[in-house]
């Protein structure tokens, strides 16, 4: 009896200036000081109390680890739609199950630089979700979660009273209501 064969290397799609998929990278040697522009996905899970689903990352993660962020990130393989990616994540990472997956910053992009000189340089389409069953968040991707109402994120990033991920504070002020703009209090729970 054969041993199963290790998984498959995850890889990257890289992306030219214009987003044009351009050659694939390992994702375990992509986030460097020089990271390559690639195509990533940002998601928020949702609920109807108008709450969303904070994540805690693992100390263990090569970028941004033991910061608070929205629910979940990652990257679409080769051919992956991002819809395809965020439920796949989901289950990675929060061992469960999403459904509702709907675009709300399809054109987000943004470059963040780690004290240590890593850098995320990301296309990065932003999804919201509902969660579809009970998160069992994988240890090695999770290390806490919290179910925060979205003015209270708001009033939380005001004050800075948490190190939140460069990425997640850009999205959120770009939110069509966003509390700081015309309307009252985040993304719509009906998205």
């Amino acid at each position: 009896m054969t041993a199963p064969s290790p998984p498959a290397p995850e890889l990257v799609v890289l992306l030219d200036e214009d987003g044009t998929p351009c050659g694939t990278a390992l994702k375990s040697e992509v986030h460097t000081d020089h990271t390559p522009l690639h195509l990533a996905f940002s998601c928020w899970v949702l609920d109807d109390a108008g709450r969303t689903l904070l994540t805690r990352r693992a100390a263990v993660k090569r970028t941004w680890p033991g910061v608070w962020t929205n629910t979940f990130c990652g990257h679409p393989g080769p051919g992956e739609q991002p819809a395809d990616a965020v439920r796949r994540r989901a289950r990675d990472e929060l061992g469960c199950d999403v459904s509702d997956v709907q675009p709300l910053l399809p054109d987000f992009r943004y470059r963040a630089v780690m004290d240590d000189g890593t850098v995320e340089n990301e296309i990065c389409p932003v999804f919201t979700a509902r969660l579809a069953s009970a998160p069992r968040p994988n240890p090695d991707e999770i290390d806490a979660v919290e179910w925060i109402e979205l003015p209270e994120l708001a009033r939380m990033i005001d004050a800075g009273s948490r190190v939140l991920s460069p990425w997640m504070l850009e999205q959120f002020a770009l939110f069509p209501a966003h509390p700081a703009s015309s309307s009252a209090s985040g993304p719509s729970s009906a998205s």
